[in-house]
């Protein structure tokens, strides 16, 4: 599996060369490929984080955060 640093450098390099001479359809390709892999390895990162994240209550007790998905009715 490659590490998020690796993932930002070849990124990084892709929309380099998209700015300055174009991509060829099959580096485009890869370049959603990696985008599409750091959101995945990004989110996972902060999902984790997340759940060993705990808040302090006025009372001094320490509560776990917990899950609850976005209600999309609420949403705007």
């Amino acid at each position: 599996m490659m590490d998020m640093n690796q993932l930002i450098k070849e990124i990084n390099e892709l929309a380099h060369k998209k700015k300055t001479e174009g991509l060829t359809p099959e580096e485009q390709v890869k370049q959603d490929a990696l985008r599409k892999k750091y959101l995945e390895v990004f989110r996972g990162n902060f999902k984790k984080q997340l759940e060993h994240t705990k808040i302090k209550t006025p009372d001094g007790q320490l509560h776990p955060l917990k899950y609850m998905p976005a209600n999309p009715k609420k949403m705007h």
